[in-house]
């Protein structure tokens, strides 16, 4: 009996879930899971899923939410601010490396078509490989990372161009290819332009009216609404579903929206774009490749060490290190999701044979396989590959040895953001010496012009500390919000200086046991810290004496912000996209007469085994903070308990029994 729909995507789910889960054990990014998921029940394959038509129809909605993304990320400013290394770095990859390409492609005998649209996808690298790695090695604030980004960003910029031409080109025998560019660019426009307007003038106080409603339901419906209608709209005017998605994304992006609709539609887009990249992973011929495997090593190399090449060296044209340069060319030498979505829609539109876009599919693949092991070594590789690189970060540490030589007994400050700056203004009105480590090249320029004592490093890298003086400072303070570098910082610290003060910031309460563990000495979470300060001018406002309030504060702070961490979770909390972003909370539990608890003390419960602790007690209507030990529990009573969800329940399932 043949399988129904149901059973296939019943099948899909489960493989793609064990292979998701194994390549997340390996620390492999999901879209290689989805991809090897593909290929392993494709029908090229073991053959479990050969109607790959329903595949590919709920594969174009992860096309349509792919584009939106980009739309809906898309940042004029952020785009003007970085203009040097997008339009500039970025720009001249794409355009070298995709002519270079598709000039080799034509003298093999390519159509001139065909030999442009695959330049441009082989000069694309995959952004959500990159984005993913790069951060979890804490070198996304690198010059590599900052320069792979602005590359990056103009990559996927540069796919709705492509994905114009590629309709384009499609009708270009009948036409002319100039003639339907022209007319394609003229339509796009024209599509552009209505749903620019139609934001302006009725989605903007559509969504006014549905965010009144409060209802989450309502809201995430009218976004579907909203990036289905224009992709059907592109679809009329006989362009892609995407590109009208990506028009709608660039509309709701301008709007204060744009966040809400991140988190809403992030569940729909994940699942839809995992489909995406299974269904790329089951279009692949494996008995077409083993044919052609002369070819399809010629086009991985191509990719991975021409691209890497290009990169390098432009990176080197624009003022890099020869370290940075070929690190940035390392991390960005691999094909990219965009380019599985061009190579779909040029499969649609009969403008590649089926054995080239086998070919290039399988190239892309294999080499996103090969980018994490470049990317995660990328600095062990450029340390073997270029001997005068270690002489580069020499001469930086000597710099900032330089600098720190001129201060004695100084705070060091990790991080020169708005808190940097604000804590290192502080230091000087009181005459105290300070020097900042960033990682924002053209922030420490303009930081040092105006005479500050700021350097560029990586305060994650001992040697980084060390030449900060670590050994002379008093104090050292983490300024910035990232926990995964903050907990680097701390290991280095300790295993330097054990004495040094450490004064960590933080979002929340959420990682305060973790970074004290780590050894900071003082946490200072921003939540808590203002709704103290929040707290203070209200009792000022109505006139309590200014003893008690700083008596309240000193209290609150000396006791760790025991008595502020933790709160009661409404209902939206369950649907937070960070689950460890609130790991503790406040829970109310009554305790019914029969309950074992009941003429029971506090202290004989021991409820501390769970983790979870009591932080009042309501009865009879009168709350009473910090409950003694000694105190006998009665029938009634409302029990205030503080600890994560699962030590929650379990501590409500023990002082309820009977």
């Amino acid at each position: 009996m043949e399988l129904n729909t149901f059973h296939h995507i019943l099948l899909l789910l489960g493989v793609a879930i064990v292979m998701v889960a194994l390549f997340h054990y390996i620390r492999l990014p999901q879209i290689l899971a989805y991809l090897v998921t593909g290929i392993l029940i494709g029908p090229y394959g073991l053959g479990w899923l050969s109607n790959t038509e329903e595949i590919r129809f709920l594969a174009e909605f992860g096309l349509v939410f792919l584009l939106f993304s980009i739309g809906l990320e898309f940042s004029m400013p952020r785009l003007m601010a970085m203009r040097r290394l997008v339009i500039g770095l970025g720009g001249a990859q794409v355009l070298i490396t995709g002519t270079v390409f598709a000039t080799i492609l034509w003298f093999l005998g390519l159509q001139l078509e065909a030999a442009i649209l695959i330049g441009g996808v082989m000069s694309l690298s995959s952004t959500a490989l990159v984005m993913k790695l790069l951060p979890e090695q804490l070198e996304q604030n690198s010059r590599h990372g900052r320069a792979a980004f602005g590359v990056l960003l103009f990559q996927d910029l540069i796919v709705v161009p492509l994905m114009i031409l590629i309709p384009a080109m499609a009708g270009a025998g009948e036409q002319g290819i100039t003639v339907l560019l022209g007319l394609t660019l003229i339509k796009s426009i024209i599509v552009l332009a209505a749903i620019m307007l139609a934001g302006r003038w009725l989605l903007r106080p559509l969504f006014h009216l549905v965010a009144a409603t409060r209802s989450r339901e309502v809201f995430m419906m009218t976004v579907l609404f909203v990036v289905l209608g224009a992709s059907g709209l592109s679809h009329i005017a006989g362009l892609s579903l995407a590109l009208g998605a990506f028009f709608a994304g660039m509309m709701l992006g301008e709007t204060e929206f744009r966040h809400q609709v991140e988190g809403d539609i992030l569940p729909f887009r994940d699942m839809l774009m995992g489909l995406f990249f299974v269904s790329i992973g089951m279009f692949l011929d494996l008995n077409i490749l083993v044919v052609y495997w002369q070819w399809l090593l010629l086009a991985v190399a191509g990719m991975v060490v021409f691209k890497s090449f290009i990169v390098t060296l432009l990176a080197r044209v624009f003022g890099f290190e020869p370290g940075v340069a070929l690190r940035t060319g390392l991390v960005l030498a691999q094909g990219g999701e965009f380019g599985f979505a061009l190579m779909i829609e040029a499969q649609k539109y009969q403008i590649l044979d089926k054995d080239v876009s086998q070919v290039v599919l399988a190239a892309i693949v294999i080499s996103m396989l090969v980018a994490p092991f470049l990317i995660r070594h990328n600095g062990r590789l450029v340390k073997t590959m270029v001997p005068g690189y270690i002489k580069e970060r020499t001469s930086n540490l000597e710099t900032i040895k330089a600098e720190s030589g001129q201060h004695q007994g100084h705070v060091i400050i990790c991080g020169y953001g708005r808190s940097g700056q604000n804590l290192a203004w502080m230091m000087e009105q009181e005459g105290i010496s300070n020097l900042a480590l960033d990682l924002d090249p053209v922030r420490v320029r303009d930081a040092r012009d105006a005479g500050k004592d700021v350097v560029f490093g990586d305060a994650t890298q001992r040697d980084v500390l060390a030449a900060a003086g670590l050994d002379q400072a008093r104090v050292l303070t983490i300024s910035f919000k990232n926990v995964p570098s903050a907990m680097k910082i701390l290991a280095n610290i300790r295993a330097l200086r054990p004495d040094l003060p450490i004064i960590v910031r933080t979002v929340d309460d959420a990682d305060m046991e973790k970074l004290y563990t780590a050894g900071a000495t003082e946490v200072v979470p921003e939540s808590l810290e203002g709704s103290l300060m929040i707290g203070s001018y209200l009792l000022q406002v109505l006139g309590a004496p200014m003893r008690d309030i700083i008596n309240q504060i000193r209290l609150a702070r000396s006791d760790r912000y025991r008595l502020l961490r933790g709160f009661f979770h409404g209902e939206d909390m369950d649907n937070a996209t960070d689950p460890l972003a609130y790991q503790v909370r406040l829970h109310s539990v009554i305790l019914p007469e029969n309950a074992s608890s009941i003429n029971q003390t506090l202290a004989s419960l021991n409820l501390e085994a769970f983790n979870v602790h009591v932080t009042a007690i309501r009865r009879g209507g009168i709350r009473g903070p910090q409950p003694s030990p000694d105190i006998k529990l009665a029938a009634g009573d409302v029990l205030v308990l503080y600890g994560n969800q699962e030590a929650l329940e379990q501590a409500e399932s023990f002082l309820m029994k009977g």
